[in-house]
């Protein structure tokens, strides 16, 4: 008889964050979420290198920090290394795909990484035919070469990026692919982009099979804000690399958009998400409160969570059976783990990833404050829902005497389309572009709140 013996890094243990499931990892101190080379070693160190000089990047001053941390996930057969510019308005990754991998993946993970200055020169030197070896795992990332072996140690990861990635996840669900341009023809692109007047912001119409640069929108066309932020991208670009360019659909009269470009070879495929505006930071877009006010939805996120836990893979069907909700809460429940960084969204394949990271109810506060100070207008009984609209006083002192110097300011939300339109700053500075103001979270809150009957 045979005896196998099992050691696990850590206890399972059910807590605040979630189901934290320990796996096998065998009697390694490190175990490995990803071992092995890279078929194409100078496309993955030159995207890695780009990665990381995005996190290093802002893109409206000229400020940046010299070694920045990129999050790195494996996830199933891709690698994916991610980051979010200094002003929070451009969100870049890069996916090394099954092509570009020559390993083992042991199991789904996450961690975060300094790319320091050892690493960096190492990077710069491959060239094509260089081996590279990657071992990526819970402690960091270790990098080896001809030229040398780096160990890279995980490092928090920066509060700043989860609303970005957040905001990054909401807006990109709603892209389509607008336009794909062929290796010849993205270079041409690439290298006409203008590099003046940075706050500009340009739409990219195809025109046989190229894009041309306009000031208006038009439909078919892809938000373009801030060219100069696409700049980046050449030094990624390889023979055979194509370039494809997504975004909502847009009318002549369509403001700013999020958009997302894509260059990609047969090994990698490199992703910019661009914010609708140079000044204008995806964490603030607000794309994602509405839903992370449902009322169901972080009651939901716990189950999500755990299910993804056993299996990382966020197949909306597949969680409505396994978790008994409904496709939209599910969506609903993804979109609050989305605001941990558990889940993110990829444009080219129209289907969600998840990361694994712990779940924090508590960190969906603090990185969404609108969404705080609705609950906080809620808790307080600032609210009074009057048909389909609603009545809300600013303060949390609804019962303060009217007419007194203490009184609250009310202010009355109305129906418009599928929005309410709030009479207070928010909505007269931004005319409902940036999502919803704190008093259209709340009067939402106190909806599903209200007895099914009242509805």
């Amino acid at each position: 008889m045979s005896t196998l013996t099992y050691h696990y890094q850590a206890p399972s243990e059910l807590t605040d964050a979630g189901l934290q499931l320990s796996t096998s990892g065998g009697p390694a101190a490190h175990p490995w979420f990803f071992t092995g080379a890279a078929t194409a070693p100078a496309q993955l160190c030159a995207g890695l290198l780009l990665v990381s000089t995005v996190a290093g990047t802002h893109y409206a001053q000229a400020v940046g920090v010299p070694y920045p941390d990129p999050l790195v996930t494996a996830d199933r057969d891709v690698l994916r290394f991610e980051s979010v510019s200094l002003c929070a308005g451009v969100s870049a990754r890069l996916d090394v795909l099954a092509a570009g991998l020559d390993g083992d993946q042991a199991r789904h993970g996450t961690t975060n990484v300094d790319v320091g200055p050892q690493l960096r020169p190492l990077l710069a030197t491959v060239r094509r035919r260089d081996p590279v070896r990657l071992d990526v795992g819970a402690d960091g990332l270790t990098v080896s070469t001809t030229g040398g072996r780096v160990v890279e140690r995980k490092v928090p990861l920066a509060e700043r990026w989860l609303r970005a990635l957040t905001e990054a996840q909401a807006l990109t669900s709603g892209v389509d692919l607008r336009a794909e341009l062929a290796p010849r023809e993205a270079m041409a692109f690439l290298n006409a982009l203008p590099t003046g007047a940075r706050a500009d912001v340009r739409w990219a119409v195809p025109t046989g099979r190229t894009l041309r640069l306009v000031e208006r929108p038009q439909p078919g066309a892809v938000c373009l804000p801030g060219p100069h932020r696409l700049e980046v991208l050449r030094r990624f670009w390889r023979l055979g690399a194509t370039v494809q360019a997504y975004g909502p659909p847009v009318t002549a009269s369509s403001p700013a958009q999020v958009s997302v470009w894509v260059v990609s070879t047969p090994t990698a495929r490199l992703s910019l998400t661009l914010s609708p505006g140079v000044w204008r930071s995806l964490s603030g877009e607000g794309a994602a409160l509405e839903r992370l006010a449902a009322g169901s939805a972080p009651e939901d996120a716990d189950l999500v969570s755990a299910l993804l836990a056993v299996d990382p893979d966020p197949e909306i069907d597949a969680l409505a059976a396994g978790s008994g909700l409904t496709p939209g809460r599910v969506r609903d429940a993804l979109h609050v783990l989305a605001t941990s960084g558990q889940i993110g969204y990829d444009p080219v394949e129209t289907r969600y990833f998840h990361r694994a990271l712990p779940f924090d109810q508590g960190r969906v506060e603090r990185a969404n404050p609108r969404l705080a100070g609705a609950r906080a207008l809620v808790a307080a009984g600032a609210v009074t829902l009057i048909g389909d609209g609603a009545r809300v006083l600013s303060g949390s002192m609804p019962s303060t005497p009217a007419g007194s110097e203490d009184a609250d300011e009310a202010y009355l939300l109305r129906p418009e389309g599928n929005r309410l339109r709030c009479t207070c700053r928010w909505w007269t500075d931004h005319d409902g572009g940036r999502g919803p103001c704190k008093h259209e979270l709340a009067v939402r809150i106190s909806q599903a709140d209200r007895p099914a009957g009242l509805r």
